[in-house]
């Protein structure tokens, strides 16, 4: 049997609860079946934590989420929130979280599964067997830098402000991260930033380029402007292994990628911080996807990107690479058969439920399993 591990559970608002009982459904499942034993702790975060306590994220959940081997978390946000003051809206306890965890590194597949290329909006011919990871700097950047606000000025206008900035250390820990990955998928990173308007930009490219002449020459490493870059993911995407980039080009192309899968509902999130002496990362796991609060506790949700956000955990922060196959494989089986959500359902066929969608997952699991 498999040490304990300690996993903290942050449902969240809107779909995150009805999503993460699949993925609890899964870990029951594991602790039957494959003798690993997780111990599992709830906690709230975003709206569900303010309405409780006051705060989007309480002190003592944070606490739980530092002492935990890894956080899985649901989703944040919606209408009900949005009149809050700034500090107090559910988005600020995910960054919080991100922030204190010193979560730096966010790790954004953008996988089309065989089943779903007609779900793209690209041509099939250009996302068909596509796997590419966009790797975004987490905790710097304009997210973050200070000075920021917003100012009246003398003539009674009002001025709003955001400070870029980043440090060598800031951007070669996440470049190194970046690197790592491209050498144990296709052995090429595309670094991106603005150097040609951008000072930020230019000191990130630099820094990249030591770092692989130094540490990675075996890596491919090439350069692009964010704008480019943008174009080039919804013109060939295949073109591309890993892409590393800051905070805010991150964001959005991370974004941009995920529509070329046909579904946000489909894609997973890492969030890593450094390694300690142990080589444990502090971690933080999440599908891409909203709070989609005009389907909550309708049925409607699609579990997978949240259960494939647990695969990830699963490969990145307890090494079972083996029974994160297991869900990805029974993913992909389930999408062939034609076992689909709303978002992802072909023209003319029925729909499962959320509930549905994971029991059926765990059916192939089990035939998996037997193999």
């Amino acid at each position: 049997m498999s040490a304990n591990k300690k996993l903290l559970v942050l449902p969240g608002d809107g779909i995150g609860p009805e999503v993460m009982d699949e993925v609890e459904r899964v870990v029951e499942w594991l602790d039957k079946k494959r003798r690993v034993t997780f111990s599992v702790e709830r906690g709230l975060v975003g709206g569900a934590a303010y309405d409780a306590d006051g705060t989007p994220l309480t002190d003592a959940t944070m606490e739980k989420a530092q002492g935990a081997d890894a956080v899985l978390l649901g989703a944040v946000g919606g209408p009900k929130w949005e009149t809050l003051p700034f500090e107090h809206r559910p988005e600020r306890g995910l960054l919080r979280l991100r922030k204190e965890m010193a979560l730096f590194a966010n790790l954004r597949p953008a996988q089309v599964f065989a089943p779903l290329v007609d779900a793209s909006s690209l041509k099939p011919e250009l996302v068909r067997g596509l796997d590419i990871m966009i790797l975004r700097e987490l905790t710097g950047g304009v997210y973050f830098g200070e000075p920021r606000g917003i100012e009246t000025l003398s003539d009674g206008q009002k001025r709003g402000f955001n400070t870029q900035s980043y440090t060598t250390s800031e951007i070669e820990r996440v470049a190194r991260v970046g690197f790592e990955l491209a050498r144990k998928r296709g052995n090429k990173l595309c670094s991106v930033e603005k150097a040609n308007v951008m000072e930020s930009g230019v000191l990130w490219r630099e820094v990249v380029q030591a770092l692989g002449d130094k540490d990675y020459p075996d890596v491919q490493l090439s350069h692009m402007y964010a704008d480019n870059c943008a174009m080039q993911l919804v013109r060939a995407p295949k073109q591309f292994d890993v892409i590393v980039t800051d905070n805010l080009f991150g964001d959005i192309l991370s974004d941009c990628a995920a529509m070329l899968t046909g579904s946000l509902g489909m894609l997973p999130s890492a969030s890593l911080g450094a390694a300690d002496e142990s080589g444990r990362r502090k971690a933080l796991y999440e599908p891409v996807h909203g709070s989609a609060p005009d389907i909550a506790g309708q049925g409607k949700a699609n579990p997978l990107a949240t259960l494939l956000s647990f695969a990830m955990m699963l490969r990145y922060s307890f090494d079972m690479d083996e029974d994160a196959k297991l869900i990805e494989q029974g993913v992909e089986k389930l999408l062939a058969q034609g076992v689909r959500t709303p978002d992802i359902r072909l023209e003319g066929t029925p729909t499962v439920t959320t509930k549905e969608m994971g029991k059926a997952l765990i059916a192939e699991m089990e035939i998996l399993a037997r193999d």
